[in-house]
């Protein structure tokens, strides 16, 4: 059961209490209550099933948000049989906003790279909030170049308010580390699936963006900006989110239907968060199909196909 229990939320959060509490009693009391906690769990059921289908894209972007959904490392270490964690850019540091290593999942060898946030304040502050520096940038540009070198596929596991928008990160160069990370993905001349489990903003999903797949988990955005940052800037009002969010149609189901997302995973029933292993293993078979399909592909043909995939993407009227 999920810590936290956002508004819409509250009704299967009061059946859950319901269950356990008729769990509890029929345990103390020998009371055979079996008939009646099997009418409340399929009464849970289609509780979740009614909530999950009226969904507004506002709510979808608080459930990317939510406090107890799994992080990239949570996924990682519940899908990976193997998982070699290395660390910094070879310039500057390590940014720890940005995880990345080798794994194996299965038979299949691949670099893995993720956008990690933090819980509690302290591992936030570690974490950055989960906005990366440049060095994280450049720290998975070295990953994935020793991919390229190993044969390696790369699996990006996209999660991020955006990048750091600090006067250090820009002393750095941050918008140069985004911007090489699009260009030499582009043509990285190995398979790359991109995967939003969370937050997908701006530059900073980006700059682990590119690839030859977007897949979304269900309850994800992906967008140039938040919904926030969206309403205070053509609303002058960052309470008019919801309205923004809205205009920007910035949810799996509406990325897919642009033509930006390639595949949407339905996450078990309540969302990513009410089931860890539930999720890591959808994702584990999507990922292994996916790269199945695409490992057959020549180079030549899997690079021309990114391309125009990118290509593609927008639309305009003269």
């Amino acid at each position: 059961m999920a810590k936290t229990v956002l508004e819409f939320e509250k009704p299967i959060h009061d059946l859950e209490q319901k269950i356990i509490e008729m769990e509890i009693m029929s345990s103390d009391s020998n009371m055979d209550m079996k008939k009646e906690i099997k009418k409340l769990r399929k009464k849970l059921v289609e509780q979740s099933k009614k909530i999950n289908k009226n969904l507004s894209r506002w709510q979808r972007v608080q459930l990317a948000r939510h406090a107890d959904r799994p992080h990239a490392l949570d996924l990682i270490d519940l899908m990976c049989d193997s998982w070699i964690e290395l660390h910094g850019d070879r310039l500057f540091g390590d940014d720890k906003a940005i995880v990345g290593g080798i794994a194996k999942i299965d038979d299949q060898r691949l670099v893995l790279i993720g956008q990690q946030k933090g819980r509690t304040t302290k591992d936030n502050l570690f974490r950055n909030f989960g906005m990366p520096y440049p060095e994280g940038y450049r720290k998975a540009l070295r990953l994935m170049k020793l991919a390229e070198k190993y044969q390696l596929p790369v699996v990006t596991l996209v999660d991020t308010i955006g990048a750091y928008p600090g006067l250090e990160a820009e002393e750095r160069g941050q918008a140069e580390a985004i911007a090489k990370n699009l260009f030499e993905m582009s043509r990285l001349s190995v398979p790359i699936i991109v995967v939003v489990i969370g937050e997908g903003a701006s530059g900073g999903a980006l700059g682990i963006g590119v690839g030859d797949r977007l897949i979304m988990l269900e309850n994800t955005w992906y967008s140039v900006i938040s919904p926030e940052g969206c309403a205070s800037i053509l609303y002058r009002d960052s309470t008019q989110k919801k309205k923004a969010a809205e205009a920007m149609r910035v949810t799996a189901a509406d990325l897919l239907e642009m033509g930006i997302a390639d595949r949407i995973i339905a996450e078990p029933l309540g969302g990513a968060h009410r089931d860890y292993k539930g999720t890591a293993k959808i994702l584990k078979n999507m990922i292994l199909e996916e790269l199945a399909a695409i490992l057959i592909i020549p180079v030549k043909e899997m690079l021309d196909n990114r391309i125009s995939k990118i290509e593609k993407m927008g639309t305009w009227e003269v």
